[in-house]
């Protein structure tokens, strides 16, 4: 199912005519336009009871009922998504933001597909690449591949959640642990739990570094959200039982759907 058709639609006329009464400008407020603007697209949210990922007036819609230029419609918007009330898909429009969702993944060796497994969540894969290729430097040295004629796999994917990408992962696994895994079908499966499965690698620990970033062109259109929304970049190396390095990847990860959590013992 597209994730359109899991959206629910606005209720046209009816918001516009809740945001007409709304709309009225008040000439002496201190408040800027597009707090003006901000507030009553929030107050509409309330008490209209719209519920998650509804779509809201068009930014063209918003201008005409206001009597304010786009500029000042994008930045009360913006600011809306800033605050986790709203979140925009690029060429879509702007939505009703849902509670994010809380994951771990990242302070845990389950993996991302793992940590969603039993939950009502339905995770899929998108496969950008899948072959053997001589590793990067960067991979090379955190990989500690030392032959010169050693090679890896490279497995590029976008996973989502219930059909919205959430995040976008570069990674590289050694080959010789893991041979004829350039061929293993992976569209549905989870990386970990195949590993294990057809290998008997289980992941014993990883070390990963984190860094706030925003997302390039190439990354937005994969991950449909504008470019240079704000993202979390992820640098990753796990250790298989034997405590060898096993995989090295790097990741793009959505912030406006979800929120990271991590357990300190």
């Amino acid at each position: 199912m597209s994730d359109d058709r899991r959206r629910a639609p606005h209720s046209g006329p009816d918001l516009l005519a809740s945001l007409k009464a709304l709309a009225v400008r008040e000439t002496d407020s201190p408040l800027p336009l597009w707090s003006q603007v901000k507030n009553a697209v929030q107050t509409m949210i309330v008490t209209e009871g719209l519920s998650e990922n509804a779509r809201l007036p068009s930014e063209a819609e918003l201008c005409e009922l206001f009597g304010v230029s786009r500029t000042v419609v994008r930045e009360a918007l913006n600011q809306l998504v800033h605050e986790r009330v709203i979140y925009k898909l690029h060429g879509k429009g702007a939505f009703v933001s849902g509670k994010r969702d809380e994951q771990g993944f990242l302070g845990s060796n389950i993996g991302f597909s793992g940590e969603l497994h039993n939950t009502h969540h339905a995770v899929s894969r998108t496969i950008l690449r899948q072959e053997l290729v001589s590793p990067p430097e960067r991979a090379r040295e955190m990989l500690k591949i030392t032959a010169p004629d050693e090679q890896v796999v490279a497995l590029d994917r976008v996973l989502s959640v219930d059909g919205v990408p959430r995040i976008l992962v570069y990674t590289y696994i050694v080959s010789r642990l893991a041979p004829g895994f350039e061929q293993v079908p992976m569209h549905n499966r989870s990386l970990y739990d195949t590993l294990a499965r057809r290998y008997g690698i289980t992941m014993r620990r990883a070390e990963r570094w984190l860094e706030a970033a925003t997302a390039t062109a190439e990354q937005a259109k994969l991950l449909d959200i504008p470019k240079g929304s704000p993202v979390i970049a992820i640098e990753s190396i796990t250790y298989m039982q034997t405590d060898e390095t096993i995989e090295y990847y790097t990741a793009v990860y959505r912030t406006d759907r979800t929120r990271l959590h991590f357990i300190v013992s």
